[in-house]
């Protein structure tokens, strides 16, 4: 009888999971991707900055910064979205400044995802520029529940791995640490 060789099989995930986390843009180049690690475990998230640059390169200047690094996730609506990146963990703090709301040019809002289960997009008041460092999760693909979301707020990436985390978070849970790769801010 031959035992089967469990090694070579967790080196094939392990390749799979690598090559599936290597995702390229339209222009052949690597997306950046962002992990976000809590306590449930880690998040991965590719971003697209061909869609959304300007808060890509917010989201990319926070994370270099620290500035999400144990901060919490401070809304969990069932069904819909999880919530953070407030510093206050109140639901009004940002980081002092906001960025345009990117979702209102045309030709950017056709390249961003629509809103569906992993979609992460930026949190904003009703002015549609005051979004600063608070972004949310789609926990559903269901119109009915996002789809009215849908060219309102700048989607600018997607979970890739660790779903089933974000899936698990709730509120008041934190992001211990958070970091990107494969991004250099355009001058």
């Amino acid at each position: 009888m031959k035992i089967p060789c469990f090694h070579t099989q967790i080196m094939q995930l392990s390749l799979l999971g690598a090559f599936l986390a290597t995702i390229v843009s339209c222009n052949g180049e690597q997306l950046p991707n962002v992990t976000i690690e809590t306590q449930k475990g880690n998040i991965i998230i590719e971003l697209y900055p061909e869609a959304a640059p300007a808060t890509v390169a917010n989201f990319a200047k926070l994370i270099a910064a620290g500035f999400y690094d144990s901060v919490t996730f401070h809304r969990y609506v069932p069904g819909f979205v999880i919530q953070g990146g407030d510093p206050k963990g109140t639901g009004r703090g940002g980081p002092g400044w906001t960025i345009p709301g990117e979702f209102q040019d045309p030709a950017l809002r056709d390249k961003m995802p629509p809103h569906e289960k992993g979609v992460v997009a930026m949190a904003r008041t009703q002015n549609p520029n005051s979004a600063g460092s608070q972004f949310y999760i789609c926990l559903t693909s269901d119109p009915r529940s996002v789809g009215h979301l849908n060219g309102s707020y700048t989607t600018f990436g997607k979970v890739i791995e660790g779903m089933d985390v974000v899936e698990a978070l709730r509120e008041r849970d934190v992001m211990t640490k958070v970091t990107i790769k494969n991004y250099t801010p355009s001058e």
